[in-house]
């Protein structure tokens, strides 16, 4: 059986309706405050076509906010940034080393909302060109990546229960992909479809 070409699978995503997301999902029970201000943010779902390979990072283990985390390249806007794509490039530069040059975006999913008050949009795109991935030690322990067919598999998901939420989490090797990563990559497999 021939693997699907990865470009035309998120294509597909793209082209499928969708709604925002949310950390809050899979607890029906979570009230939200009306009028709450949120953060806009943006990361960089990155896929490798050749390869069919997903980008991702295993945040330092001394940062303050979500040490050792599994994480696409990516973070809050800047005033300088001009959009939220903006945004993505210069994350995934600034923390991976990933040229804009080396990325064709293909589009953007719905924002998804963070128990720690981000409103985070996943660019798409595509890696066109090779690039040597230089984890910048402040922010990033290790660049690394997963196959896009086991992440858009949504038997690879299981939901855990936290302290205070339920949330994904979709293993790969010894990597631990939970929270909203999990959760954007589980909306993505849901608007891929069977």
């Amino acid at each position: 059986m021939m693997t699907p070409d990865p470009i035309a699978v998120l294509r597909r995503a793209l082209a499928a309706p969708a709604r925002p997301s949310s950390d809050y999902d899979l607890n029906p029970g979570t009230v939200l405050p009306a009028g709450r201000v949120l953060r806009p943010a943006a990361v960089l779902v990155g896929v490798v076509p050749q390869t069919g390979q997903v980008v991702l990072t295993k945040r330092a283990s001394h940062l303050r906010h979500h040490p050792g985390q599994i994480a696409f390249p990516g973070g809050r806007q800047d005033p300088g940034d001009p959009d939220l794509i903006a945004t993505a490039l210069r994350e995934a530069r600034e923390e991976i080393g990933l040229p804009a040059d080396a990325v064709a975006i293909l589009g953007t999913l719905p924002a998804h909302e963070t128990v720690t008050g981000y409103q985070v949009t996943p660019v798409l795109a595509q890696i066109t060109g090779g690039f040597d991935a230089r984890p910048d030690p402040g922010e990033v322990a290790e660049v690394f990546s997963a196959p896009l067919s086991h992440l858009l598999d949504p038997a690879r998901f299981r939901v855990e229960r936290g302290t205070w939420r339920n949330y994904y989490v979709v293993p790969w090797g010894p990597y631990y992909i939970w929270g909203a990563t999990a959760r954007i990559l589980r909306g993505l497999a849901d608007r891929v479809g069977p």
